[in-house]
This record gives C-alpha cells, sequence and structure tokens, in this order.
C-alpha cells in the first residue's frame, strides 16, 4: 500500500458513505412513479382560516383571493386574513374591496413573513379566537389555488384526524415564461413525485416547502414562533420531532410565481441556504439526540422520520466541497511521505472528479426527462425551446445549491429581502 493509494481509498469511502446517506431517496423516487397516497372523500366540511401574508403585492394578491372564492368548497367555511406587512402600495386596499379580512402591520425591523404569521395569528387570536377554526391554510400572496384544492386538502386532513400537517402539489402559474421558470418547476415537481409521495406511501413525514400547506388550530393556540429566513425549514424540524406526521395530498394543486431573472434567482437561492444552515445549527445536537437515545415509545416510522429529516438538513454541498478540498490538499502532501509524481496524482484526481461531475450531469438530466414525463399533464403549456433548454440545464440550476451554501456559509444572505412578483396569471386561465 502507498500513500496516494490509500488517500484515495480514504476518500472514496468517505464519499460512499455519503452516498450511503442519501440512498433511501431512490426508494422515495421508485415509490413516487408507481403509487400514490390517496384519502377518501370526507363527510364533514371543516371550517379554516386562510392566512394570506403580503408585502407590496398588489399586482398578485387579487389573482389568490379570487381563486379562493371561485374554489368549490363552501364560502362560509373559509375566513380568509390578509395580513399587509411593511407596505406602501395598496395591498391592503385590494383586500378589503374583495371583502376579506385585513390587518395592516409596519415594523421595518421585522421583515420576514415569519413575522407576518407571528402578528396575524395574534390578532386572530384576539378578534376571532384561533380555537373557532379547525385549521389553517398556509399561502403566500403570489399562489392561486385550483378550484378543488380546499376539498381534496379538507379529504387529506379528516383522514389524518385532524393531527398531521397537510402538503400540497405545488406547481408554477409562469411555469413557461421562461428557461428560469421552467427550472424552478421541474424543481418542486421533482419534490413532490420523488420525494413526498414516496414518504406519504410509506407513511413517514416529508417537509413543508414554502407554502400550500394545512395545519391544526392547536398547532397556533399559543401563536407562531417561526420567524428565521426558512421558516418552512424550522417548522417541519420541530413537527418531525415532536412526532406530528406531515403528509402530502398529490390531488390538491397550488400555483405560485417563479423568477424569471438570474440576479432574483440568486437573492432567493442564497436565502434558502442562509436558513437551511441556521436550522441545521440550531436543530442538529436534537436531530442526533433524538436518533441515538433510546426511547421505547417511538415508532419506527417517527424514528425513520427523523432520519429522513437528519440527512435533510445536512449542508450536503458543503460537506462534498470540504471533501475535495480536503482529497487535494492531502494529494500535494504526497511527496512529504515518498517519492510520488505530484502531477501524477493530482491528474488522477482530476480525472476521478471529472467522471463523477460527468455522470451527475447525465443522472440528474435523465431525472428531469422523468419528472417531465410522468408530470406532463400538469405542465403548462411551454414553448418546445423553452422545455428543452430548462432539461439541459436543469443540472445546473440543482448544482447552484452548492455555491450557495458555500456563499452562506461565509455570511452572504444575512438579511431578508422580498422577492417581487408581476404574474397576472389568474386561476381560470390555467385550470
Amino acid at each position: 500500500m502507498n500513500y496516494v493509494w490509500a488517500v484515495n481509498i480514504v476518500f472514496s469511502t468517505l464519499y460512499s458513505l455519503l452516498g450511503v446517506l442519501v440512498s433511501h431517496f431512490i426508494l422515495f423516487a421508485i415509490i413516487g412513479i408507481f403509487a400514490k397516497k390517496t384519502f377518501p372523500k370526507a363527510n364533514k366540511k371543516l371550517k379554516y382560516g386562510v392566512i394570506i401574508p403580503a408585502r407590496n403585492e398588489e399586482a398578485v394578491v387579487g389573482s389568490l383571493i379570487e381563486s379562493i372564492k371561485k374554489s368549490s368548497y363552501p364560502k362560509d367555511k373559509l375566513h380568509v386574513f390578509l395580513v399587509a406587512h411593511n407596505c406602501s402600495d395598496k395591498t391592503a386596499e385590494i383586500g378589503r374591496k374583495m371583502g376579506v379580512t385585513v390587518y395592516e402591520y409596519d415594523n421595518p425591523a421585522e421583515r420576514t413573513m415569519g413575522y407576518a404569521f407571528k402578528y396575524l395569528f395574534s390578532k386572530i387570536a384576539e378578534d376571532y379566537g384561533v380555537e373557532n377554526y379547525d385549521g389553517f391554510f398556509i399561502f403566500n400572496s403570489d399562489n392561486i389555488v385550483s378550484y378543488d384544492y380546499f376539498e381534496k386538502m379538507n379529504d387529506a386532513f379528516v383522514s389524518e384526524n385532524r393531527e398531521s400537517v397537510v402538503t400540497s402539489f405545488r406547481n408554477s402559474k409562469n411555469f413557461g415564461e421562461n428557461a428560469l421558470s421552467a427550472m424552478y418547476g421541474l424543481y418542486f415537481m421533482y419534490g413532490c413525485r420523488f420525494e413526498a409521495r414516496g414518504r406519504a406511501v410509506l407513511g413517514i413525514s416529508t417537509r413543508v416547502q414554502g407554502t400550500g400547506y394545512l395545519i391544526s388550530s392547536e398547532i397556533v393556540k399559543d401563536g407562531w414562533k417561526y420567524v428565521t429566513l426558512t421558516e418552512d425549514w424550522e417548522f417541519t424540524a420541530d413537527r418531525v420531532l415532536m412526532g406530528s406526521k406531515i403528509t402530502y395530498c398529490d390531488e390538491a394543486v397550488f400555483y405560485d410565481e417563479q423568477p424569471t431573472k438570474l440576479g432574483i434567482m440568486w437573492r432567493q437561492r442564497i436565502r434558502w441556504a442562509r436558513g437551511h444552515l441556521l436550522v441545521f445549527i440550531s436543530r442538529y445536537f436534537d436531530i442526533l439526540s433524538f436518533l441515538f437515545t433510546p426511547k421505547r415509545s417511538v415508532s419506527i416510522k417517527q424514528k425513520l422520520s427523523v432520519y429522513d429529516l437528519s440527512v435533510n438538513v445536512l449542508p450536503i454541498g458543503i460537506i462534498g466541497v470540504g471533501l475535495a478540498i480536503f482529497h487535494f490538499l492531502s494529494l500535494l502532501c504526497c511527496r512529504v511521505f515518498g517519492d510520488y509524481d505530484v502531477a501524477w496524482a493530482l491528474r488522477d484526481y482530476v480525472g476521478a472528479y471529472a467522471i463523477s461531475i460527468g455522470y451527475s450531469y447525465a443522472t440528474v438530466t435523465f431525472s428531469s426527462i422523468i419528472i417531465t414525463f410522468l408530470e406532463r399533464k400538469r405542465i403548462p403549456r411551454t414553448r418546445p425551446l423553452v422545455m428543452l433548454t430548462s432539461i439541459l440545464l436543469w443540472p445546473l440550476f440543482v448544482l447552484l445549491a452548492v455555491p450557495c451554501d458555500i456563499a452562506a456559509l461565509f455570511g452572504v444572505g444575512k438579511v431578508w429581502e422580498p422577492i417581487p412578483h408581476k404574474s397576472a396569471v389568474k386561476i381560470d386561465d390555467i385550470d
């Protein structure tokens, strides 16, 4: 055994272990291709509050409210609450004209969407009583919902005895606007089809992705406490650790607007990465403690849910880059431990990583083709060239998570900034 050979074996083993950690995603994908969890028709229509936070969203908030009003669910069972959060436009005025309950909240120091939720739930508790609702739907102002969205979500919520958080299928209302918005659309479809569906079938928790989910009123009886850059990740981690299942309803479809410019995409992805890193730092000790502390009362499904969470919140990109750097540095030291040719050692290093990158590109491209085929009926009409471009570039979209993670590690993205929305698409245009 020589030094170079030993170094390569050590790092190959470490990469293999990293691969083993995420290997269960293959099972999720296979199940998601062939099966989905369905819910029986509920015999009762429950009463819900519909939560809409908005910051200068006069261009889009009316479309969401209109889609809610056009839904097939009984209107007396839906109470829409809009919080105009640090607004300087006509968002609040539009909400009032459309007959929803509007609160205005101005505090420049509290900018994230979580603060809007926190304020709004406190006002609902004060003026209406949180307990007077069976649950609350969480949306963003750029969302719109399909006609039967609330019907399908109510079926799932009742079937789960009103205990589970229920997420839904996230589609894009501007999917075909350009290749970037189409890549976002593929990204969320991938998460729903290849991850959430498999988890739901197996009975383990999925995760909340942004908005488009339903929670029990019991969860917010003492208010909302998640106010970081990515409150959805924080909320997911706590619910899973507490043993509260997060399930997925594939038949309930909502739509949101995706960025169409690279600068806005970068800003959003950095925010995701920063929030993801904060959840890793703040929750990972609790996750490991749960996994390695014997608990007789914990079911196998909850253990699997927490394990899946532990992998989801790992900064895989940072770990991978770190291993590559240490591998490189170790090979640079080969002359110290024997008469080895550094150039020869690094040539093999570069070759191995080039093959790995090529294989990854091919695999991710293939997965984008599969998801496009499987979800073709849900993909809005898109020009062939835009669709082809999005498929070929999608691996780069996925790979962007790595530089975003690294930038977030070094402090980029500490300040929350809103993502502008302008799409005037209405539910009648796509559903």
